[in-house]
């Protein structure tokens, strides 16, 4: 469109030098008599309605006026001087640009004769190149005049469909944007929320088992359990606004981690006995992988406490200089990897675990047995500085 302006104002200011040349080269040769006089009168009529053009755009019969009126006046310009022809160039610039193109190529054939007859009535004999050169002229006009029009039809209809590819593409990111949390928020929940439910749970029924016979031991479950619901609730709130665990707050120590999984371990006490064990040199490990370890865990743990039926267990954090590894593996009934597992079992926990690990650039390992227990490991790798 800028183009298109810039372009019109070049044509303006050409039209109105070659009509103003043209006018004083016919004074300087024959004077301000009478036909110097209408010559001049016709250049200011020429100029006058060929700036109306702005105001055809968009009318019915406008712009078929204003054609037909401004052409009648350049050709009785050009056929009382000649050297008015040249303004036929921005005319029909003009007339492409307001007519339809079958339209306007009639209109550049008629100023082509018109022109031609000009020049041939001052010449003695006939001259080819006085019908050459304006024939050449309307070739050259018409032909940039559609590669400009084609050009911007092209561009127009690249810049209507980048349009439309751009507002496509906001509305999938929109869409996968909301799918991706969803998908973790239901990963999170299940993972750490869960467990602290699943920990509840066991603590209020020990609580009723001991209610009577040792009151103080039940009272300290339900203290537990109002302490493990707290936590649950902090949790919830920590994942709707994707921060990381409370027990990693201050997580550039390197007990930091280890310290958060012996609190997982501990709240499964009461059914399934647990040991941390640490191997390595312990580095500091990154806050979002340090969370999807810790997260993993909780959840890894939630199953073995609701689903396998296990004795013991052991979670082991091993520290590699390229590679930080976590192992959570347990003596209950196992299951058949090949088999494919009920929704609300095993397997919705570890297809999270398992987006989560592979989202942040790491891998899961699950082997398992019918009677034979259980081990997930999960992996991510480090450079040797500890960052991811």
């Amino acid at each position: 469109m800028a183009s298109a302006a810039r372009l019109d104002r070049w044509l303006h200011l050409v039209l109105v030098v070659l009509v103003v040349t043209s006018a004083l080269r016919y004074i300087s040769r024959h004077g301000l008599e009478a036909s110097g006089a209408l010559v001049l009168t016709g250049a200011a009529a020429f100029i006058a309605v060929y700036f109306f053009r702005p105001l055809v755009r968009g009318r019915a019969w406008w712009p078929t006026v204003w054609v037909s009126s401004v052409t009648l006046v350049w050709a009785a310009l050009t056929l009382a001087a000649p050297s008015f022809a040249w303004t036929a160039v921005p005319l029909a610039f003009a007339a492409l640009e307001v007519l339809a193109f079958r339209y306007a190529v009639g209109v550049v054939v008629l100023m082509t004769t018109v022109a031609s007859l000009g020049w041939l009535r001052i010449v003695d004999t006939f001259d080819p190149t006085v019908v050459a050169g304006p024939v050449g002229i309307a070739l050259v006009t018409v032909l940039a005049y559609r590669s400009l029009e084609q050009e911007s039809i092209s561009r127009q209809r690249l810049l209507e469909e980048l349009v439309a590819a751009q507002e496509d593409l906001a509305a999938v990111q929109r869409r996968s944007g909301a799918l991706a949390e969803r998908t973790r928020l239901s990963r999170e929940i299940h993972d750490s929320v869960g467990q602290g439910l699943s920990s509840i749970n066991l603590l209020l029924q020990a609580a009723e088992q001991d209610w009577d016979r040792r009151p103080d031991l039940a009272r300290s479950h339900v203290r537990s359990a109002a302490s493990a619901a707290r936590s649950g609730l902090d949790e919830v709130r920590r994942v709707v606004r994707d921060l990381a665990p409370a027990e990693l707050e201050g997580a550039d120590s390197i007990d930091a981690l280890p310290a958060a999984l012996s609190a997982i371990a501990s709240r499964a006490e009461p059914v399934v006995r647990i040991q941390v064990r640490v191997h390595g040199v312990p580095l500091t490990v990154p806050v979002e992988i340090a969370s999807a370890l810790l997260r993993t865990a909780r959840g890894a743990v939630s199953n073995v406490v609701e689903h396998s039926a296990a004795r013991n267990a052991v979670i082991s954090l091993t520290y590699h200089a390229d590679e930080v590894l976590l192992d959570v593996r347990d003596d209950g009934t196992g299951f058949d990897l090949r088999r494919p597992r009920k929704a609300g079992l095993r397997g919705r926990g570890l297809v999270g675990i398992a987006q989560r690990t592979e989202s942040l650039g790491g891998h899961v390992t699950i082997e398992s047995t019918p009677g034979d227990g259980t081990t997930l490991s999960v992996a991510f790798p480090l450079d040797g500085g500890g960052q991811a």
